[in-house]
Protein backbone atom coordinates (compact mmCIF):
# COMPACT_ATOMS: atom_id res chain seq x y z
CA UNK A 1 0.00 0.00 0.00
CA UNK A 2 3.68 -2.21 1.54
CA UNK A 3 5.72 -1.67 1.63
CA UNK A 4 5.38 2.21 -0.48
CA UNK A 5 8.91 3.55 -0.79
CA UNK A 6 10.58 3.29 -3.95
CA UNK A 7 7.97 0.61 -4.15
CA UNK A 8 5.68 2.56 -1.85
CA UNK A 9 3.03 0.03 -1.44
CA UNK A 10 1.73 -0.47 2.03
CA UNK A 11 1.63 -3.64 3.13
CA UNK A 12 -1.27 -3.19 4.95
CA UNK A 13 -2.41 -5.97 7.05
CA UNK A 14 -1.50 -9.05 8.78
CA UNK A 15 -3.20 -11.00 6.14
CA UNK A 16 -0.52 -9.70 3.98
CA UNK A 17 2.15 -11.57 5.65
CA UNK A 18 3.31 -13.54 2.66
CA UNK A 19 4.39 -17.16 2.61
CA UNK A 20 7.47 -17.82 0.51
CA UNK A 21 8.11 -21.36 -0.64
CA UNK A 22 11.39 -23.07 0.04
CA UNK A 23 12.16 -23.86 -3.57
CA UNK A 24 11.86 -22.14 -6.93
CA UNK A 25 8.81 -22.65 -9.07
CA UNK A 26 11.07 -23.26 -12.02
CA UNK A 27 13.11 -26.04 -10.52
CA UNK A 28 11.43 -28.98 -12.17
CA UNK A 29 11.14 -30.58 -15.57
CA UNK A 30 9.58 -28.40 -18.24
CA UNK A 31 6.09 -29.50 -19.18
CA UNK A 32 5.42 -31.66 -16.11
CA UNK A 33 1.74 -32.08 -15.38
CA UNK A 34 0.09 -31.80 -12.00
CA UNK A 35 -0.12 -34.90 -9.87
CA UNK A 36 -3.28 -36.49 -8.48
CA UNK A 37 -6.20 -34.14 -8.13
CA UNK A 38 -5.79 -32.50 -4.73
CA UNK A 39 -7.11 -29.43 -3.01
CA UNK A 40 -6.19 -26.99 -0.28
CA UNK A 41 -8.19 -24.32 1.56
CA UNK A 42 -6.35 -21.38 3.12
CA UNK A 43 -7.93 -18.78 5.40
CA UNK A 44 -7.30 -15.02 5.22
CA UNK A 45 -8.81 -11.91 6.79
CA UNK A 46 -8.21 -9.18 4.19
CA UNK A 47 -9.21 -9.82 0.58
CA UNK A 48 -8.16 -7.93 -2.56
CA UNK A 49 -10.13 -4.86 -3.61
CA UNK A 50 -9.59 -5.98 -7.22
CA UNK A 51 -7.15 -8.25 -9.04
CA UNK A 52 -5.14 -5.39 -10.53
CA UNK A 53 -2.10 -4.47 -8.43
CA UNK A 54 -0.98 -1.95 -11.07
CA UNK A 55 -3.77 0.40 -9.99
CA UNK A 56 -4.55 -0.66 -6.43
CA UNK A 57 -2.23 -0.25 -3.46
CA UNK A 58 -2.50 -2.88 -0.76
CA UNK A 59 -0.86 -6.20 -0.15
CA UNK A 60 -3.73 -8.64 -0.57
CA UNK A 61 -3.51 -8.69 -4.38
CA UNK A 62 0.18 -9.61 -4.76
CA UNK A 63 -0.23 -11.91 -1.79
CA UNK A 64 -2.60 -14.03 -3.86
CA UNK A 65 -1.26 -13.50 -7.39
CA UNK A 66 2.48 -12.81 -7.32
CA UNK A 67 4.56 -15.92 -8.14
CA UNK A 68 1.37 -18.00 -8.29
CA UNK A 69 -0.25 -16.31 -11.32
CA UNK A 70 2.28 -13.63 -12.27
CA UNK A 71 6.01 -14.29 -12.36
CA UNK A 72 8.98 -11.95 -12.64
CA UNK A 73 12.42 -12.27 -14.14
CA UNK A 74 13.70 -12.92 -10.62
CA UNK A 75 12.27 -13.82 -7.21
CA UNK A 76 13.37 -14.15 -3.59
CA UNK A 77 14.16 -17.59 -2.23
CA UNK A 78 13.35 -18.67 1.32
CA UNK A 79 16.53 -17.00 2.61
CA UNK A 80 15.76 -13.68 0.93
CA UNK A 81 18.29 -14.11 -1.87
CA UNK A 82 17.57 -12.97 -5.43
CA UNK A 83 17.35 -16.05 -7.67
CA UNK A 84 16.38 -16.68 -11.33
CA UNK A 85 12.77 -17.20 -12.36
CA UNK A 86 11.80 -16.24 -15.93
CA UNK A 87 15.39 -15.15 -16.47
CA UNK A 88 17.84 -18.05 -16.51
CA UNK A 89 20.72 -15.71 -15.76
CA UNK A 90 21.86 -12.08 -16.01
CA UNK A 91 25.03 -10.06 -16.33
CA UNK A 92 25.77 -6.60 -14.96
CA UNK A 93 28.11 -4.17 -16.73
CA UNK A 94 31.21 -2.85 -14.93
CA UNK A 95 29.56 0.55 -14.44
CA UNK A 96 26.54 -1.22 -12.82
CA UNK A 97 24.11 0.50 -15.17
CA UNK A 98 23.31 -2.22 -17.71
CA UNK A 99 21.64 -5.57 -16.95
CA UNK A 100 21.49 -8.20 -19.68
CA UNK A 101 18.99 -10.98 -18.97
CA UNK A 102 18.88 -14.35 -20.71
CA UNK A 103 15.27 -15.53 -20.64
CA UNK A 104 13.96 -19.09 -20.50
CA UNK A 105 12.79 -20.78 -23.70
CA UNK A 106 9.32 -22.21 -24.07
CA UNK A 107 7.52 -19.99 -21.55
CA UNK A 108 3.90 -19.15 -22.34
CA UNK A 109 1.22 -17.02 -20.74
CA UNK A 110 -1.98 -18.61 -19.51
CA UNK A 111 -3.73 -17.49 -22.71
CA UNK A 112 -1.24 -19.50 -24.76
CA UNK A 113 0.82 -16.57 -26.06
CA UNK A 114 4.63 -16.97 -25.86
CA UNK A 115 6.60 -14.91 -23.33
CA UNK A 116 9.46 -13.03 -25.03
CA UNK A 117 11.88 -10.20 -24.34
CA UNK A 118 9.36 -7.88 -26.03
CA UNK A 119 6.83 -8.70 -23.30
CA UNK A 120 9.50 -8.12 -20.66
CA UNK A 121 10.39 -4.69 -22.08
CA UNK A 122 6.67 -3.88 -22.38
CA UNK A 123 6.08 -4.82 -18.74
CA UNK A 124 8.95 -2.68 -17.46
CA UNK A 125 7.91 0.32 -19.57
CA UNK A 126 4.29 -0.08 -18.53
CA UNK A 127 5.16 0.42 -14.86
CA UNK A 128 6.35 3.92 -15.73
CA UNK A 129 3.54 4.79 -18.15
CA UNK A 130 0.39 3.03 -16.95
CA UNK A 131 0.71 2.06 -13.29
CA UNK A 132 -1.03 4.42 -10.88
CA UNK A 133 0.08 3.02 -7.52
CA UNK A 134 2.79 4.60 -5.40
CA UNK A 135 4.87 1.49 -6.00
CA UNK A 136 5.62 2.54 -9.59
CA UNK A 137 8.42 4.87 -8.45
CA UNK A 138 10.61 1.80 -8.07
CA UNK A 139 11.02 1.78 -11.86
CA UNK A 140 11.99 5.47 -12.18
CA UNK A 141 15.68 4.59 -12.27
CA UNK A 142 15.25 2.70 -15.57
CA UNK A 143 16.36 4.65 -18.64
CA UNK A 144 15.25 2.04 -21.18
CA UNK A 145 14.42 -1.64 -21.62
CA UNK A 146 15.28 -3.17 -25.00
CA UNK A 147 14.65 -6.64 -26.47
CA UNK A 148 17.89 -7.77 -28.11
CA UNK A 149 16.35 -11.05 -29.25
CA UNK A 150 13.36 -13.17 -28.27
CA UNK A 151 15.26 -14.44 -25.23
CA UNK A 152 17.64 -11.55 -24.47
CA UNK A 153 16.64 -8.36 -22.67
CA UNK A 154 18.87 -5.37 -21.95
CA UNK A 155 17.88 -2.90 -19.24
CA UNK A 156 19.85 0.31 -18.86
CA UNK A 157 19.59 2.34 -15.65
CA UNK A 158 20.03 6.10 -15.33
CA UNK A 159 22.53 5.49 -12.55
CA UNK A 160 23.82 2.56 -10.51
CA UNK A 161 21.13 1.28 -8.16
CA UNK A 162 21.45 -1.26 -5.36
CA UNK A 163 17.69 -1.46 -4.99
CA UNK A 164 16.48 -1.97 -8.56
CA UNK A 165 17.04 -5.71 -8.97
CA UNK A 166 15.61 -6.31 -5.49
CA UNK A 167 12.57 -4.25 -6.49
CA UNK A 168 12.15 -6.55 -9.49
CA UNK A 169 11.31 -9.35 -7.03
CA UNK A 170 8.25 -7.35 -5.95
CA UNK A 171 5.08 -6.73 -7.90
CA UNK A 172 6.68 -4.12 -10.18
CA UNK A 173 8.74 -6.94 -11.65
CA UNK A 174 5.68 -8.95 -12.72
CA UNK A 175 5.66 -9.86 -16.40
CA UNK A 176 2.54 -9.12 -18.45
CA UNK A 177 1.46 -10.15 -21.93
CA UNK A 178 1.37 -7.32 -24.47
CA UNK A 179 -2.10 -8.51 -25.43
CA UNK A 180 -3.29 -9.48 -21.95
CA UNK A 181 -3.73 -6.26 -19.99
CA UNK A 182 -7.21 -5.20 -21.10
CA UNK A 183 -9.01 -6.42 -17.99
CA UNK A 184 -6.48 -6.95 -15.21
CA UNK A 185 -9.02 -6.19 -12.48
CA UNK A 186 -10.95 -9.39 -13.22
CA UNK A 187 -8.88 -11.46 -15.66
CA UNK A 188 -5.19 -11.87 -14.73
CA UNK A 189 -3.00 -13.38 -17.47
CA UNK A 190 0.44 -14.46 -16.31
CA UNK A 191 3.15 -17.07 -16.81
CA UNK A 192 2.71 -18.68 -13.37
CA UNK A 193 1.62 -22.22 -12.54
CA UNK A 194 -1.89 -21.16 -11.47
CA UNK A 195 -4.82 -19.33 -13.03
CA UNK A 196 -7.71 -17.59 -11.27
CA UNK A 197 -10.64 -19.90 -11.91
CA UNK A 198 -13.17 -17.97 -9.86
CA UNK A 199 -13.31 -14.95 -7.57
CA UNK A 200 -16.37 -14.48 -5.38
CA UNK A 201 -16.10 -11.08 -3.69
CA UNK A 202 -16.33 -11.22 0.06
CA UNK A 203 -15.96 -14.98 0.11
CA UNK A 204 -13.17 -16.72 -1.81
CA UNK A 205 -10.77 -16.98 -4.73
CA UNK A 206 -10.07 -20.27 -6.48
CA UNK A 207 -6.69 -20.92 -8.11
CA UNK A 208 -6.20 -23.97 -10.31
CA UNK A 209 -3.03 -25.47 -11.73
CA UNK A 210 -2.77 -24.77 -15.45
CA UNK A 211 -1.69 -27.02 -18.28
CA UNK A 212 1.43 -26.11 -20.22
CA UNK A 213 3.28 -24.45 -17.38
CA UNK A 214 6.99 -24.13 -18.25
CA UNK A 215 8.32 -25.36 -14.91
CA UNK A 216 7.53 -27.89 -12.24
CA UNK A 217 3.80 -28.30 -11.84
CA UNK A 218 2.43 -27.50 -8.38
CA UNK A 219 1.63 -30.48 -6.19
CA UNK A 220 -1.82 -29.12 -5.36
CA UNK A 221 -4.31 -28.92 -8.24
CA UNK A 222 -6.92 -26.61 -6.72
CA UNK A 223 -6.38 -24.01 -4.00
CA UNK A 224 -9.17 -21.95 -2.49
CA UNK A 225 -8.29 -18.76 -0.64
CA UNK A 226 -11.14 -18.18 1.80
CA UNK A 227 -11.74 -14.73 3.29
CA UNK A 228 -13.21 -14.28 6.76
CA UNK A 229 -14.66 -11.22 8.45
CA UNK A 230 -13.09 -11.96 11.83
CA UNK A 231 -10.47 -14.25 13.40
CA UNK A 232 -13.02 -16.19 15.43
CA UNK A 233 -14.77 -17.35 12.28
CA UNK A 234 -11.44 -18.33 10.73
CA UNK A 235 -10.40 -20.27 13.84
CA UNK A 236 -13.75 -22.06 13.86
CA UNK A 237 -13.25 -23.01 10.21
CA UNK A 238 -9.85 -24.47 11.06
CA UNK A 239 -11.22 -26.51 13.97
CA UNK A 240 -14.14 -27.87 11.94
CA UNK A 241 -12.11 -28.75 8.84
CA UNK A 242 -13.40 -25.89 6.69
CA UNK A 243 -9.84 -24.78 5.96
CA UNK A 244 -6.45 -26.49 6.05
CA UNK A 245 -4.30 -23.44 6.87
CA UNK A 246 -4.68 -20.21 8.82
CA UNK A 247 -2.42 -17.96 6.77
CA UNK A 248 -1.72 -15.59 9.63
CA UNK A 249 -3.05 -16.03 13.15
CA UNK A 250 -5.10 -12.92 13.94
CA UNK A 251 -5.62 -13.68 17.64
CA UNK A 252 -2.43 -15.13 19.14
CA UNK A 253 -4.15 -15.69 22.47
CA UNK A 254 -6.15 -18.39 20.67
CA UNK A 255 -3.07 -20.53 19.92
CA UNK A 256 -3.73 -22.91 22.86
CA UNK A 257 -6.81 -24.03 20.92
CA UNK A 258 -4.43 -25.61 18.42
CA UNK A 259 -2.05 -27.32 20.84
CA UNK A 260 -3.00 -30.87 19.78
CA UNK A 261 -0.03 -31.75 17.55
CA UNK A 262 -1.87 -34.72 16.05
CA UNK A 263 -4.37 -32.28 14.53
CA UNK A 264 -2.44 -29.04 14.06
CA UNK A 265 1.01 -27.76 13.21
CA UNK A 266 1.84 -24.28 14.53
CA UNK A 267 4.55 -22.34 12.67
CA UNK A 268 6.14 -19.25 14.22
CA UNK A 269 8.85 -17.22 12.52
CA UNK A 270 9.67 -13.66 11.54
CA UNK A 271 8.14 -11.33 8.99
CA UNK A 272 8.67 -7.94 7.37
CA UNK A 273 5.56 -6.57 9.08
CA UNK A 274 6.50 -3.51 11.10
CA UNK A 275 3.46 -2.38 13.11
CA UNK A 276 3.85 1.39 12.97
CA UNK A 277 2.14 3.99 15.14
CA UNK A 278 2.40 6.67 12.47
CA UNK A 279 2.40 10.39 13.14
CA UNK A 280 1.22 12.87 10.52
CA UNK A 281 4.42 14.91 10.38
CA UNK A 282 2.72 17.75 8.46
CA UNK A 283 -0.03 18.46 11.01
CA UNK A 284 0.51 20.65 14.09
CA UNK A 285 1.28 19.90 16.83
CA UNK A 286 2.94 16.77 15.41
CA UNK A 287 5.21 19.03 13.41
CA UNK A 288 6.92 19.72 16.75
CA UNK A 289 9.60 17.10 17.40
CA UNK A 290 9.09 17.43 21.16
CA UNK A 291 5.46 16.33 20.81
CA UNK A 292 6.42 13.29 18.76
CA UNK A 293 9.15 12.43 21.25
CA UNK A 294 6.67 12.77 24.11
CA UNK A 295 4.26 10.36 22.45
CA UNK A 296 7.07 7.86 21.94
CA UNK A 297 8.17 8.13 25.58
CA UNK A 298 4.54 7.57 26.64
CA UNK A 299 4.25 4.20 24.91
CA UNK A 300 5.27 1.02 26.71
CA UNK A 301 5.87 -1.11 23.62
CA UNK A 302 6.45 -4.32 25.59
CA UNK A 303 3.04 -3.87 27.20
CA UNK A 304 1.49 -3.26 23.78
CA UNK A 305 3.05 -6.46 22.44
CA UNK A 306 2.05 -8.50 25.49
CA UNK A 307 -1.51 -7.19 25.61
CA UNK A 308 -2.36 -6.82 21.95
CA UNK A 309 -0.45 -9.76 20.51
CA UNK A 310 0.06 -12.12 23.45
CA UNK A 311 3.80 -11.44 23.50
CA UNK A 312 4.38 -12.90 20.03
CA UNK A 313 6.62 -10.62 17.98
CA UNK A 314 9.80 -8.57 18.24
CA UNK A 315 10.53 -5.07 19.54
CA UNK A 316 12.55 -3.25 16.86
CA UNK A 317 12.39 0.54 17.27
CA UNK A 318 12.87 1.24 13.56
CA UNK A 319 11.59 0.47 10.06
CA UNK A 320 14.16 -2.34 9.72
CA UNK A 321 13.44 -6.00 10.55
CA UNK A 322 16.27 -8.27 11.79
CA UNK A 323 16.45 -10.00 8.40
CA UNK A 324 17.72 -6.83 6.66
CA UNK A 325 21.51 -6.30 6.33
CA UNK A 326 21.36 -2.87 8.03
CA UNK A 327 19.37 -3.94 11.08
CA UNK A 328 20.26 -2.51 14.51
CA UNK A 329 18.24 -2.87 17.69
CA UNK A 330 16.88 0.66 18.21
CA UNK A 331 14.04 -0.39 20.48
CA UNK A 332 15.41 1.61 23.43
CA UNK A 333 15.75 4.95 21.62
CA UNK A 334 12.70 6.12 23.56
CA UNK A 335 12.34 3.92 26.65
CA UNK A 336 9.02 4.05 28.46
CA UNK A 337 9.13 7.24 30.55
CA UNK A 338 5.75 8.92 31.28
CA UNK A 339 7.38 11.68 33.35
CA UNK A 340 9.64 12.62 30.45
CA UNK A 341 6.63 12.58 28.13
CA UNK A 342 4.70 15.00 30.34
CA UNK A 343 7.76 17.26 30.61
CA UNK A 344 8.20 17.47 26.82
CA UNK A 345 4.50 18.14 26.27
CA UNK A 346 4.62 20.99 28.77
CA UNK A 347 7.72 22.43 27.09
CA UNK A 348 5.93 22.29 23.74
CA UNK A 349 2.95 24.14 25.19
CA UNK A 350 0.59 21.15 25.08
CA UNK A 351 0.18 19.82 28.64
CA UNK A 352 -3.09 18.34 27.38
CA UNK A 353 -3.77 17.28 23.84
CA UNK A 354 -6.45 15.55 21.75
CA UNK A 355 -5.47 13.56 18.64
CA UNK A 356 -7.39 11.42 16.17
CA UNK A 357 -6.15 7.83 16.00
CA UNK A 358 -7.62 6.52 12.73
CA UNK A 359 -7.02 2.81 12.27
CA UNK A 360 -8.11 0.01 9.92
CA UNK A 361 -10.60 -2.55 11.21
CA UNK A 362 -7.90 -5.22 11.45
CA UNK A 363 -7.43 -7.21 14.67
CA UNK A 364 -3.83 -6.24 15.48
CA UNK A 365 -4.54 -2.54 14.81
CA UNK A 366 -7.69 -2.47 16.95
CA UNK A 367 -6.03 -4.35 19.81
CA UNK A 368 -2.91 -2.16 19.73
CA UNK A 369 -4.95 1.06 19.56
CA UNK A 370 -6.75 0.28 22.81
CA UNK A 371 -3.45 -0.10 24.67
CA UNK A 372 -1.96 3.02 23.08
CA UNK A 373 -5.07 5.03 23.97
CA UNK A 374 -4.82 3.97 27.62
CA UNK A 375 -1.10 4.75 27.87
CA UNK A 376 -1.40 8.17 26.21
CA UNK A 377 -4.20 9.11 28.60
CA UNK A 378 -1.74 8.76 31.47
CA UNK A 379 0.33 11.69 30.11
CA UNK A 380 -2.61 13.97 29.25
CA UNK A 381 -3.16 12.94 25.63
CA UNK A 382 -6.66 11.96 24.55
CA UNK A 383 -6.62 9.59 21.57
CA UNK A 384 -9.97 9.46 19.80
CA UNK A 385 -10.08 6.13 18.03
CA UNK A 386 -11.79 6.07 14.64
CA UNK A 387 -12.03 2.57 13.16
CA UNK A 388 -12.16 2.63 9.35
CA UNK A 389 -13.21 -0.15 7.00
CA UNK A 390 -10.18 -1.70 5.36
CA UNK A 391 -9.06 -1.47 2.64
CA UNK A 392 -11.36 1.12 1.02
CA UNK A 393 -11.88 3.81 3.68
CA UNK A 394 -8.47 3.53 5.32
CA UNK A 395 -6.68 3.71 1.98
CA UNK A 396 -8.76 6.68 0.85
CA UNK A 397 -8.81 8.79 4.00
CA UNK A 398 -5.52 7.97 5.74
CA UNK A 399 -3.18 6.62 3.07
CA UNK A 400 -4.24 8.83 0.16
CA UNK A 401 -5.57 12.01 1.77
CA UNK A 402 -3.47 11.91 4.98
CA UNK A 403 -6.57 12.93 6.93
CA UNK A 404 -5.40 11.76 10.35
CA UNK A 405 -3.18 12.58 13.32
CA UNK A 406 -2.05 9.06 14.18
CA UNK A 407 -2.69 5.63 12.72
CA UNK A 408 -1.60 2.02 13.25
CA UNK A 409 -0.86 -0.26 10.33
CA UNK A 410 1.50 -3.11 9.51
CA UNK A 411 3.91 -2.30 6.68
CA UNK A 412 4.88 -5.65 5.24
CA UNK A 413 6.73 -4.89 2.02
CA UNK A 414 10.43 -5.85 2.06
CA UNK A 415 12.86 -2.97 2.70
CA UNK A 416 10.11 -0.38 2.86
CA UNK A 417 12.22 2.03 4.91
CA UNK A 418 12.70 3.89 1.62
CA UNK A 419 9.16 5.24 1.95
CA UNK A 420 10.57 7.80 4.37
CA UNK A 421 12.34 9.45 1.44
CA UNK A 422 9.02 10.37 -0.17
CA UNK A 423 7.54 13.55 1.38
CA UNK A 424 4.17 12.78 -0.26
CA UNK A 425 3.85 9.41 1.45
CA UNK A 426 1.01 9.30 3.96
CA UNK A 427 3.16 10.14 6.98
CA UNK A 428 4.21 13.34 5.19
CA UNK A 429 7.80 13.22 6.44
CA UNK A 430 10.08 15.64 4.57
CA UNK A 431 13.70 15.37 5.68
CA UNK A 432 16.33 16.32 3.04
CA UNK A 433 19.05 14.55 5.02
CA UNK A 434 17.14 11.27 4.95
CA UNK A 435 16.46 11.70 1.24
CA UNK A 436 20.17 12.29 0.61
CA UNK A 437 21.22 9.25 2.65
CA UNK A 438 18.75 7.03 0.80
CA UNK A 439 20.09 8.23 -2.55
CA UNK A 440 23.68 7.59 -1.45
CA UNK A 441 22.75 4.13 -0.18
CA UNK A 442 21.17 3.21 -3.50
CA UNK A 443 24.04 4.37 -5.72
CA UNK A 444 27.03 3.51 -3.51
CA UNK A 445 28.99 0.36 -2.85
CA UNK A 446 27.50 -2.53 -0.90
CA UNK A 447 29.20 -1.35 2.30
CA UNK A 448 28.10 2.23 1.70
CA UNK A 449 24.54 0.99 1.30
CA UNK A 450 24.65 -0.71 4.70
CA UNK A 451 26.27 2.30 6.39
CA UNK A 452 23.85 4.85 4.91
CA UNK A 453 20.78 2.75 5.63
CA UNK A 454 21.83 2.41 9.26
CA UNK A 455 22.12 6.20 9.40
CA UNK A 456 18.62 6.52 7.94
CA UNK A 457 17.17 4.17 10.56
CA UNK A 458 18.91 6.00 13.40
CA UNK A 459 17.79 9.41 12.10
CA UNK A 460 14.17 8.32 11.87
CA UNK A 461 14.28 6.81 15.36
CA UNK A 462 15.93 9.83 16.96
CA UNK A 463 13.57 12.22 15.16
CA UNK A 464 10.57 10.23 16.46
CA UNK A 465 9.23 10.24 12.92
CA UNK A 466 6.89 7.46 14.06
CA UNK A 467 6.74 4.91 16.84
CA UNK A 468 7.51 1.33 15.82
CA UNK A 469 5.38 -0.74 18.17
CA UNK A 470 6.62 -4.21 17.24
CA UNK A 471 7.43 -6.55 14.38
CA UNK A 472 4.69 -9.02 13.64
CA UNK A 473 5.62 -12.70 13.81
CA UNK A 474 4.79 -15.11 11.01
CA UNK A 475 2.22 -17.19 12.86
CA UNK A 476 0.40 -19.95 11.01
CA UNK A 477 -1.66 -22.98 11.90
CA UNK A 478 -1.83 -25.86 9.43
CA UNK A 479 -3.03 -29.39 9.10
CA UNK A 480 0.02 -31.63 9.78
CA UNK A 481 -0.27 -33.01 6.25
CA UNK A 482 0.38 -29.63 4.64
CA UNK A 483 4.05 -29.25 3.74
CA UNK A 484 6.09 -26.46 2.14
CA UNK A 485 5.04 -23.62 4.44
CA UNK A 486 8.15 -21.63 5.40
CA UNK A 487 9.05 -20.37 8.82
CA UNK A 488 9.88 -16.79 7.81
CA UNK A 489 8.18 -14.32 5.47
CA UNK A 490 10.58 -12.63 3.03
CA UNK A 491 8.41 -11.32 0.18
CA UNK A 492 4.98 -10.03 -0.78
CA UNK A 493 3.78 -13.35 -2.18
CA UNK A 494 1.92 -16.17 -0.50
CA UNK A 495 3.91 -18.62 -2.57
CA UNK A 496 1.82 -21.74 -3.14
CA UNK A 497 4.04 -23.30 -5.79
CA UNK A 498 5.84 -25.72 -3.46
CA UNK A 499 3.01 -26.55 -1.07
CA UNK A 500 1.87 -30.16 -0.92
CA UNK A 501 -0.89 -31.98 0.93
CA UNK A 502 -0.85 -35.52 2.35
CA UNK A 503 -4.32 -36.41 3.59
CA UNK A 504 -4.47 -38.62 6.67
Amino acid sequence: MGSLPRRFAILLTLAVLALTAACSAGSGTTGETAGPDSSLDVGFIAEPASLDFTRNDGAAIPQALLVNVYEGLVKLDAKGRIVPLLAKSWQVSPDRRTYTFTLRDGVTFSDGKPFTAQDAAFSIDRVKTSWTTSLKTGMDVVARAEPVSATTLKVTLKRPSNSWLFAMTTRIGAMFSRTGVADLATKPIGTGPFVVEKWTRGDSMVLTARDGYWGKAPAVQRITLRYFKDPTAMNNAMRTGGIDVISTVQAPESLPEFSDTSKYHVIEGTSNGEVVLSYNNSKPPLTDRRVRQALSYAIDRKAVLDTAWAGHGTLIGSMVPPTDPWYEDLSQTYPYDPAKARQLLAQAGHPTLTLRLRIPNLPYAVASAQVVKSQLAQVGVTARIDVLEFPARWLDEVYTKADYDMSIISHVEPRDITSWGNPDYYWRYDNPRVQQLLAQADSGTAQQQVDRMKQVARTLAEDAAADWLFLLPNLMVADPGVKGLPTNVVSEAFDLTAVSVARS
